[in-house]
């Protein structure tokens, strides 16, 4: 945990899930110069002869340093060698403001996780309580998800309960509110168990969940909610998304993100695109 502006807040998870290496980056570069004889690795010379077979893919993947990208990277800045190569990063638990923040770098492939189809528990919590329960019961169910980048159970219990203000304000102006909350499978639900807020809730979550529940309820999470996902950059982006994400002036919790990133990133894909001290 770290402790920001007197807010204590969760760090995120990181995981590299794969990485294409740099032997194909090589391989586009000596493809440019007509080069392979020139390589220190006997797969790339091996190019200049013949088409690569699965082994020598496998080798070409397995290279751990190349001179060639390297002085590209560092005497020439030839930069767009380094799309060639790609890393898949799986991310839990930072947060929506960070997914604001990540949108800006261009060229990703980024799949997040979807509060149109994850948000069921917060609206049977509420509906539970509504029918049985009251705001405190809703705040319990809800701190229960672990679902806010922010650690502090008493402000973590503000956020919570200015969740449930709102839904409750739209449980009052939408005129069948129990149509757009849950599946019309469960409706029945809520006459069966009226003042057990309890039983409601388990009843609810047993039962099918209301398809696309979050386009009613988007508005009611904030940017602290944590989200987990998925995010591919080539190696030139990635560059570019360490250098300014791993810097003083960024977004404090983006940069707890790329250095995190940076921790799980082997050091051969480092070693061109971080500068050495």
């Amino acid at each position: 945990m770290e402790n920001v502006y007197g807010i204590q807040y969760s760090l995120p998870e990181v995981v590299l899930l794969q990485d294409t290496g740099i032997g194909v980056a090589e391989t586009a570069a000596r493809t440019c110069y007509d080069s392979f004889e020139n390589s220190e690795n006997d797969v790339v010379k091996q190019i200049e002869h013949q088409l690569p077979d699965e082994s020598m893919i496998d080798e070409l993947n397995g290279i751990d340093d190349s001179k060639l990208l390297d002085d590209l990277a560092w005497t020439y800045f030839h930069h767009s060698i380094l799309e060639h190569a790609n890393l898949s990063f799986l991310i839990r638990g930072t947060s929506r403001g960070v997914l604001q923040e990540h949108a800006r770098h261009r060229i990703q492939a980024i799949s997040v996780r979807s509060t149109r189809y994850t948000m069921s528990g917060i609206i049977n919590a509420f509906v539970a309580s509504k029918h049985g329960g009251d705001k405190d019961f809703f705040i319990d169910k809800v701190l229960e998800f672990d679902m806010l980048v922010t650690c502090d159970e008493a402000y973590n219990r503000l956020e919570i309960g200015a969740m449930y203000d709102k839904l409750d304000f739209q449980s009052k102006t939408v005129e069948d509110f129990h149509s757009i909350a849950v599946a019309k499978s469960s409706i029945p639900f809520i006459e069966e168990h009226q003042g057990n807020a309890q039983a409601l809730y388990d009843a609810l979550q047993a039962g099918k969940k209301k398809r696309n529940v979050g386009d009613a309820f988007k508005h009611i999470i904030t940017d602290n909610v944590k989200v987990d996902m998925v995010v591919t950059f080539n190696l030139r982006s990635l560059k570019n998304y360490f250098t300014l994400r791993d810097s003083g002036a960024a977004f404090f919790q983006i940069r707890w993100l790329a250095q995190a990133m940076m921790k799980v990133t082997p050091k051969k894909y480092l070693d061109l695109i971080i500068k050495k001290k």
